[in-house]
């Protein structure tokens, strides 16, 4: 943590603030808290402890929420960060919607609203802003709070926001998100600081937080949906790339499939898909099932439907199985990760079945040999993952308490 204006690390002051905030975290992460367990958990002896939760309930931080009962002795308080001290807004946009959740301080999604935005609508390219703004103020109506509630937001978007110039590429398919001022628009409109990431990178975060990644440092997350792209986590840390393109495997070219020779402005081919998205996106895997005779309205039905159906089905899992592999490959020997995630509508409907073909498909394509595995997120990992970094964006002010006079 900084040290506060006026102060220098190591006063008395910036100790404080230090103890407070690992006290915060704590809260956060384990829940309510006796006075007693906090004090084991941060090492300070029983007056410390007692004289930090008393500034955070000053400061509005920390509330008692009942007593330790059934126990020797006299009962003891239990402490939980107070979940009003400040909430924060997440925003999923796909290209029939936006998606938008509140949760408070503490992470609980207190309210979520969704915007339809019909495709090929002309007005779409102007009312970005004020679409977005709907959305997270309908979430916030639903959870009984005012517009301008929210300290923080984050929005998970298709493509990626260029950390040169700010504007978002590799999404020709969404009008109006390619503005130079669209953050700056957002932010004055909803009155918290905004941040646009990709759609990809956000379900990885939640795949590290709340998901099947929880363990490992170095992982990639395969998305395969509508459309196709990865989420390269090395060290912890997503790999963006020098125009914020890294992961864009959507775009990579294979063997029997056609290029993405247009690149992202090319308005012929809206999905500016090409290589890899044409082999495993939703309109791929509808066509390979048409191919064996099987109907269906999307391509998760499509998958559902394969796996009960002997012969046909099990062609069309194992030639699917075959193009993710063979995609995957590439990233596998050029990353070399632990652990290859899964995600997405394809994947999900896939499910196990899925995944052990991957598996056995990558065998001989790359040395590397990662474990294989299948997204058990509940609900939308784009959401999700949107509202955990909110949350993080927001303790950093939030839970520092040097800014207080307590």
């Amino acid at each position: 943590m900084a040290a506060p204006p006026g102060s220098t690390p190591g006063t008395p002051r910036v100790l404080r603030a230090m103890n407070d905030r690992a006290a915060l975290e704590l809260l956060a992460a384990h829940g309510p808290l006796t006075r007693t367990r906090l004090g084991e958990l941060t090492g300070l002896s029983k007056p410390t402890a007692s004289q930090l939760l008393s500034r955070l309930e000053s400061a509005g931080l920390v509330r008692t929420t009942g007593n330790v009962t059934g126990r020797p002795g006299p009962s003891a308080r239990l402490y939980e960060i107070d979940p009003a001290a400040a909430h924060v807004a997440a925003v999923a946009v796909d290209r029939a919607g936006i998606t938008a959740a509140v949760a408070d301080i503490t992470g609980r999604t207190v309210g979520e609203h969704r915007v339809a935005t019909p495709a090929g609508d002309p007005a779409l390219r102007t009312r970005t802003a004020e679409l977005v703004t709907e959305a997270v103020h309908g979430a916030l109506a639903a959870a009984g709070l005012a517009p301008g509630a929210v300290c923080s937001t984050v929005i998970g978007t298709p493509g990626a926001l260029d950390p040169r110039t700010g504007t978002l590429r590799y999404a020709p398919h969404l009008p109006g998100w390619r503005s130079r001022t669209l953050r700056e628009d957002l932010a004055g409109a909803l009155g918290s600081p905004v941040v646009i990431e990709n759609d990809v990178n956000l379900a990885a975060v939640a795949e590290q937080h709340h998901g099947t990644a929880q363990d490992f440092d170095d992982f990639v997350l395969v998305w395969a949906d509508e459309g196709v792209g990865a989420a390269i986590v090395l060290g912890g840390t997503p790999l963006r790339g020098a125009t914020g393109g890294a992961g864009e495997i959507g775009y990579m070219p294979l063997p029997g499939a056609p290029l993405a020779r247009g690149g992202q402005d090319d308005a012929a081919r809206p999905d500016a898909g090409g290589g890899f998205q044409q082999l495993v996106g939703s309109s791929a895997v509808l066509r390979l099932a048409q191919e064996h005779g099987i109907e269906a309205p999307t391509a998760a039905k499509a998958l559902a439907t394969a796996a009960h159906t002997p012969g046909a089905g099990d062609a069309v899992l194992t030639e699917l199985a075959g193009r993710l592999a063979t995609g995957l490959a590439s990233v596998i020997a050029v990353v070399d990760p632990e652990l290859v995630v899964l995600s997405g509508g394809i994947a999900q409907a896939g499910g196990e079945r899925l995944r052990e073909l991957v598996e056995a498909g990558l065998t001989g394509l790359a040395l590397p040999r990662p474990e294989i595995r299948i997204s058990a997120l509940d609900g939308d990992p784009i959401l999700l993952g949107a509202l955990r970094q909110a949350l993080t964006d927001a303790r950093r002010t939030v839970f520092d308490t040097a800014r207080f006079d307590v």
